[in-house]
């Protein structure tokens, strides 16, 4: 009888909450980044060879097969390790992120898998100007260097950032390296799509949740192979197994969509900077209103930085004022000055388009009792119910909790006693249609235009001067070229400003400035009109002016005492229960057991802004502590102190952007 096989073992990261690799057997040696399949309890999964030492000692299962996909590459085992360690997430969620074991097996089709056409890189591109090809030259430079920096590349809206960034991608695909291009919006996708494909002469790849099952295995693989050389994605592309990835781009850099909230909590734009280091590539950050921190960190020399201070092709600015509520207010019942509905007229009768601004969703974000005043609200979340007249319904925007508008008051038996209370998209629409009835305006939102097409079908109605008026949420904020639109009103530029949250001001800034640079272009000047109940707020003024920077100075002067960020670091703690009284315990022993120290700050426990979300009772805590202290470990040894009851969970976030 022949002696069996010698047998080593491998450590193997499974896609599961698990914070470390298991030990497996193998007859065959097997390298770091295979993909396997592995016995996990009584089921076979999928997982990845890991680089961390196996365990000499325990009885091991041995791994069932290797897996026809390409070696997940060192850099971004690496990353996923990094990005574990830094946000406090176990590795194995981590790695769900990157490995999909239903999208591993090979896509068939005639007997082999889709072919992506290359793209061009001596693909002729337009003419830049002096200044685009200036910072055009500077970041082809970074490329060829082939190694790590990050460079912000700040313009105004209309500068033609886009094309400047682009001649840098030209010049990784004359070095056959590919790109990742992250963009805030799926929204956007198709616009980038054909934008890029027109500059390359092929269309780039895409990797975002609406696309299909096959759609996402055969890019998977495509990026794993090689043969997908641009990658336009949603934040998760920063996860996909490039096998030569040599530049990244974060357009709209200061987008808190690049925040992931949800499971691994991340910001996509800060482990960008991770990722570029690791595979010593250069990192792209975009933007006409770039955030506090990439402006700290330019200034302190960590990033490069490049500016495109005017419009391509000799366009102006908008001009931006303040339309001030209380000298010009509404019609009782409305919520357009009379001086903005003027102002829309005129733009119609030159032949040109406007744009209504309102980041409120549906009809009206609350319905209440004219009876007794009750309020309808989310019985799983505190949270008003957002009325919906097209469906009709009422909805909850955190859960999705849906019912339709009661007839009779459960408080007090009134009947048809509710009225909505405030505006919401829906509700401007229906003003607008009284004022111009023979002009039907557009809504877009994100619950009306779900998927990147139908933004672009939106987007080719208007292009196509098909309709006039556009009311839309922070979706039409972002990177559209619409040439006939000239005027673009606020219809609450005070919305966001109130409440606790550090970044109001920065956000809003950021907000309305790309809604404003939505306004004109060579031919057409813009106007935009702020609707306000407090011009004199210095973020209305710095709309006004134009000078963002000085803003951001101000910003800057205020949050550096403090030590806030970026001075310093933010990591909230969200403890969440069924059980009210549960969340209100496990948060108090966790505020027994704080840090203490100098540089170190915790604030709280408080419940939540929603204090109730899907049928949970939130409490949160923030430690804030300087610049130099590691706050990771810090929260390891702290949240070791308070085990938690079964049910009860603590999510941390690291570096938080929002503080619901």
């Amino acid at each position: 009888m022949e002696p069996p096989p010698p047998t080593t073992r491998v450590s193997v990261l499974l896609p599961f909450k698990f914070g470390a690799a298991f030990t497996y057997s193998t007859s065959s040696p097997l390298m770091p980044g295979a993909v396997v399949r592995v016995p996990l309890a009584r089921r076979t999964v999928a997982g990845v060879v890991w680089d961390e030492p196996p365990d000499p000692a325990i009885t091991t299962k041995p791994v069932t097969s290797v897996l026809d996909f390409p070696p997940y590459p060192a850099d971004l085992r690496q990353f996923i390790d990094w990005v574990s360690a830094y946000t406090l997430a176990p590795k194995g969620d981590v790695l769900a992120l990157a490995l999909k074991p239903p999208l591993l097996e090979p896509l068939k089709r005639a007997g082999k898998t889709i072919a992506f056409t290359p793209a061009n890189a001596a693909h002729p591109g337009p003419t830049l100007s002096p200044a685009q090809t200036l910072a055009a030259t500077a970041l082809r430079a970074r490329v060829t260097a082939q190694s790590f920096s990050v460079t912000l590349l700040d313009g105004v809206t209309g500068s033609g950032k886009t094309e400047v960034y682009l001649e840098a991608v030209a010049e990784a695909l004359r070095l056959n390296k590919q790109i990742l291009v992250l963009l805030p919006e799926i929204a956007l996708s198709v616009q980038a799509v054909a934008r890029i494909g027109a500059r390359f002469g092929a269309q780039p790849a895409v990797w975002h949740s609406d696309l299909t099952p096959a759609q996402r295995r055969e890019t998977l693989r495509a990026v794993a192979e090689g043969r997908a050389d641009i990658v336009i994605a949603a934040r998760s592309g920063l996860f996909l197994p490039f096998a030569d990835l040599g530049l990244i781009v974060v357009d709209e850099e200061h987008e808190s969509a690049f925040k992931q909230e949800d499971g691994v909590i991340y910001h996509a734009r800060d482990m960008a900077v991770v990722r570029a280091k690791l595979c010593a590539a250069p990192l792209i950050l975009v933007s006409a209103t770039p955030s506090l921190e990439t402006v700290e960190n330019a200034a302190s020399g960590r990033y490069h930085r490049l500016d495109l201070p005017t419009r391509h092709g000799g366009a102006l600015m908008p001009q931006v004022e303040a339309l001030d509520l209380r000298a010009h207010p509404p019609e009782r019942g409305r919520f357009l000055s009379p001086l903005l509905v003027s102002s829309i007229a005129e733009t119609l009768a030159r032949g040109e388009q406007a744009m209504l601004f309102l980041n409120r969703r549906g009809y009206a974000p609350l319905t209440l009792c004219r009876a007794c005043g009750h309020r309808l609200s989310c019985p799983h979340c505190s949270a008003w119910l957002v009325e919906h007249k097209a469906s009709p319904r009422l909805s909850c925007h955190h859960c999705g909790h849906t019912v339709r508008r009661p007839t009779q008051c459960p408080s007090c038996d009134a009947e048809n006693s509710f009225v909505p209370i405030g505006p919401g998209v829906e509700r401007i629409a229906e003003e607008i249609a009284q004022d111009f009835p023979d002009t039907p305006p557009l809504i877009m939102a994100s619950d009306l235009i779900t998927t990147p097409h139908q933004a672009e079908a939106a987007a080719q109605r208007i292009a196509n001067r098909e309709v006039n008026i556009i009311i839309g949420t922070q979706m039409v904020a972002k990177g559209w070229h619409f040439p006939h639109l000239t005027l673009v009103g606020v219809v609450d530029a005070d919305l966001g400003l109130s409440g606790g949250d550090l970044r109001a001001g920065e956000h809003t800034v950021q907000m309305l400035h790309q809604v404003a640079g939505r306004a004109g272009r060579a031919e057409a000047p813009g106007r935009v009109l702020l609707q306000s109940f407090d011009p004199d707020h210095p973020v209305i003024k710095a709309l006004i002016s134009g000078d963002l920077p000085r803003f951001l100075a101000q910003e800057s002067a205020q949050r550096r005492p403090g030590h806030w960020p970026p001075f310093g670091r933010l990591a909230a703690l969200i403890i969440s229960s069924e059980k009210e009284r549960e969340a209100d315990d496990i948060a108090r022993a966790l505020a027994r057991t704080a840090p203490q120290g100098p540089g170190i700050t915790v604030l709280g426990p408080a419940p939540a802004p929603i204090a109730l979300l899907r049928g949970r009772f939130r409490r949160r805590l923030l430690l804030k502590t300087t610049r130099e202290i590691a706050v990771q470990k810090l929260l390891r040894a702290w949240v070791a102190q308070t085990p938690l009851p079964r049910g009860a969970r603590l999510d941390i976030d690291i570096d938080p952007v929002s503080f619901m």
